[in-house]
């Protein structure tokens, strides 16, 4: 199985809250991940700016499909993010995930959040568990 197919068939497919977010799968190589999505009036907090949780999951759903392309099946150990710049409503916002470093059970990850002018708008570390169960 590709890691496109993995990430498409077993997670994408079946992940409500990614796809109500309305994110799209850009490409997905061996470990690495880019997506997007564009920011919706819905998702604004009272300041009339993007909820941080909005980054944020667009971040973790990166994350996560990045870290099962590798073709085990990996949990989230721990995560953490910064909020660099604002994001208002019509954003579109591009997350990139790529693997930093890896052992045979663990992995730490960097998502770089951009949104439609190339402006880092949240950086995202995060460290996986992998499960040692392969994706069929």
């Amino acid at each position: 199985m590709t890691p496109k197919d993995i990430v498409s068939t077993q997670m994408y497919d079946k992940d409500a809250f990614s796809k109500w977010l309305g994110i799209e799968l850009i490409s997905v190589q061996h470990g690495d991940c880019e997506i997007k999505l564009t920011v919706r009036k819905e998702m604004l907090n009272g300041f009339g700016i993007a909820h941080g949780g909005i980054t944020y999951s667009l971040a973790d759903s990166a994350f996560a499909f990045a870290t099962n392309s590798i073709g085990y099946q990996a949990v989230s150990v721990e995560t953490s993010i910064s909020h660099t710049a604002k994001v208002v409503e019509g954003d579109t916002l591009t997350a990139k995930s790529i693997l930093i470093s890896k052992t045979r059970k663990f992995a730490i990850y960097h998502v770089d959040i951009t949104n439609q002018d190339e402006k880092r708008v949240a950086s995202f570390k995060g460290t996986v568990y992998y499960t040692g169960k392969e994706w069929s």
